[in-house]
């Protein structure tokens, strides 16, 4: 079974909207309200884990479907749900939380396009995907990363 990479106008607006949720989170955050400061850091923290997740879902999905490839496919599929675990431990053993965290999923989400590409090595028609991953890829791990300084 072969997979389509083209990118339909209501995929590419949805894709965008999902940076929505990290926007509310750092300006929750970057208010400085009481109200809204840490309900603003647990919103960017489970967001950018849920995305980190579903790229690896994706990772995943792409090495069930495409027989050629990498090896190293169910690997890279596996480990941003480990990323995302990992990134809750500090709060569940009452270490600092969640700044540590944040800059932990921002790498993954930063370095994610990279997997992209090593995946998608020799696939020209992926080029509209994967320029669309990696725009949205680096605007969350930026928003992550935003959060995480504020």
């Amino acid at each position: 079974m072969q997979v389509s990479f083209r990118v339909s106008p209501l995929a590419r607006r949805l894709g965008w909207a999902g940076l929505l949720p990290q926007i509310a989170g750092v300006a929750m955050i970057a208010s400085h309200n009481p109200a809204f400061y840490f309900a603003g850091l647990c919103v960017t923290v489970c967001y950018a884990a849920l995305i980190l997740t579903f790229l690896g879902g994706v990772w995943w999905g792409l090495s069930l479907t495409r027989p050629n490839m990498s090896r190293m496919a169910p690997v890279a599929a596996v480990v941003p749900s480990l990323v995302a675990l990992g990134s809750f431990i500090p709060s569940m053993v009452g270490l600092a939380w969640p700044r540590p965290s944040l800059v932990l999923l921002a790498i993954g989400l930063l370095a994610s396009p990279l997997v992209d590409r090593v995946l998608l090595a020799g696939e020209p028609e992926a080029a509209p995907w994967l320029a669309l991953r990696q725009r949205l890829s680096i605007g969350l791990g930026l928003l992550t990363l935003a959060a995480a300084c504020l």
